[in-house]
């Protein structure tokens, strides 16, 4: 019985996870290369790692403290509101917005910008990939 429910359990997890398109995938890869080529002993993305990177505090450009939850708030599936402009932020967990995650130069675009609003730098693409990784599963 016990083997039942977690097959059951871990075929409810596959079908629910999500996945990237085919270029989003191509810029995981690049990402990938990117970060093997910086670090060695780099495997792979990690989702905890970017959980960490989506919810943890720095002084940001505005030198105010900050976090990607600031805007994005702590339910990805929710709309946001970005402090600075307030304009209001669609959902950006894939699950709530199917547009989320779709379109590699939208993708590099907020990563940059947003990286540099927190971190005050840009992310590096070990960071990046965790975030993605991440959020594809929110």
């Amino acid at each position: 019985m016990k083997k039942i429910f977690l097959m059951l359990s871990c075929s409810a997890v596959i079908l629910l996870a999500q996945d990237f398109n085919a270029p989003m995938k191509a810029y995981m890869n690049e990402l990938e290369k990117e970060a093997k080529a910086q670090d060695a002993s780099f495997e792979r993305f990690d989702a905890k790692r970017g959980e960490s990177i989506f919810t943890s505090q720095h002084i940001g450009k505005k030198a105010q403290e900050m976090s990607c939850t600031t805007c994005h708030k702590s339910d990805l599936k929710a709309t946001g509101l970005n402090v600075n402009t307030n304009k209001t932020i669609a959902p950006l967990a894939p699950s709530a917005n199917a547009q989320r995650l779709t379109d590699v130069e939208e993708v590099q675009k907020w990563l940059r910008r947003n990286f540099n609003d927190v971190y005050n730098r840009e992310g590096s693409a070990l960071e990046k990939g965790d975030v993605l990784t991440y959020l594809i599963n929110q």
